[in-house]
């Protein structure tokens, strides 16, 4: 066998895994949009029905721009303070940096757990009854106390937020450790040389140069939070109500409980649309050649 030949052999069982677990699923996704796809209702797997599912979805359910809002403020509130507590992580276990032992250890914790088991956590930890919150607001602010705090909407989107954070601050921390340590030094003692103060040499020395490593970290969680369904699921389920329901819980939703699986199928396909320019976003950032 010729080398030319060889080569698409030996990629061919990869290709062949890809196409089952990736390419084709995508394909019958977007087959399954185009049709009434009912489970309850035989033969509407194969009724097509073009794009009215797109157009029930943007002109006739408020349960979906729900979703779209609730995405959104979850997605924006997530990246924004996971970013800000990372950096500022980051700061501390950099090289030189404060409290770089004690802090590297705690990191460990949140990031060996998985999102669902970070959301049940939350759901004891917030327990009106017996949870460790329930129990420190009781003790230092008793108002607090045996407040329903996965009953109210807002404070529910809260416990979601700060879930979320607390999974993603290590991660986010470890990749911004490391673009620190790729800022040259010499660049930030001449600064200090200069008789620049530690928050100017961080802002007009580091950060510029921190910026496309921050972008990159931006980008990567947005990303991830657009999509988040299991931590939501345990944690709330969507509710009260649909106060925390996010897109990946309303395709569930809609999907799995109400067997709308073709109008599951295109609402899936509205949430690429925004994945596909961060990804595009991403790949630009991570393999530019500059």
């Amino acid at each position: 066998m010729r080398d030319n030949t060889l080569k698409y052999v030996l990629v061919l069982p990869a290709v062949m895994v890809v196409f089952a677990t990736a390419i084709w699923p995508l394909m019958e996704s977007a087959r399954l949009s185009a049709t009434v796809g009912r489970l309850n209702r035989p033969g509407s797997l194969d009724q097509y029905i073009g794009l009215e599912n797109y157009t029930w979805a943007f002109f006739e359910e408020p349960a979906f721009w729900n979703s779209v809002w609730v995405t959104g403020i979850y997605t924006i509130l997530t990246v924004g303070l996971t970013t800000l507590f990372a950096l500022g992580l980051a700061l501390l276990l950099a090289p030189g940096g404060r409290l770089r032992s004690g802090v590297q250890t705690l990191l460990i914790l949140p990031f060996a757990m998985s999102p669902a088991l970070i959301g049940v956590s939350f759901r004891f930890m917030f327990n009106p009854e017996f949870g460790l919150f329930d129990a420190f607001f009781g003790a230092v602010m008793p108002p607090l106390a045996d407040v329903s705090w996965l009953a109210d909407p807002t404070l529910a989107f809260a416990v979601c937020v700060m879930a979320d954070v607390w999974g993603w601050i290590p991660f986010l921390t470890l990749v911004l450790i490391g673009g620190l340590a790729s800022i040259p030094q010499d660049t930030i003692e001449a600064a200090q040389v200069d008789g620049a103060s530690g928050w100017r040499v961080f802002k007009d020395v580091t950060l510029p140069q921190l910026a496309p490593v921050l972008a990159v970290v931006i980008i990567l969680k947005s990303i991830f939070s657009l999509k988040t369904f299991d931590q939501i699921f345990m944690l709330t389920n969507g509710g009260p109500g649909t106060a925390t329901q996010t897109l990946s819980h309303y395709i569930y939703f809609n999907g799995m409980k109400y067997g709308q699986i073709g109008y599951a199928a295109s609402v899936a396909w509205l949430m690429v649309i925004p994945m596909i320019l961060l990804t595009y976003l991403y790949a630009r950032f991570v393999f530019r050649k500059d």
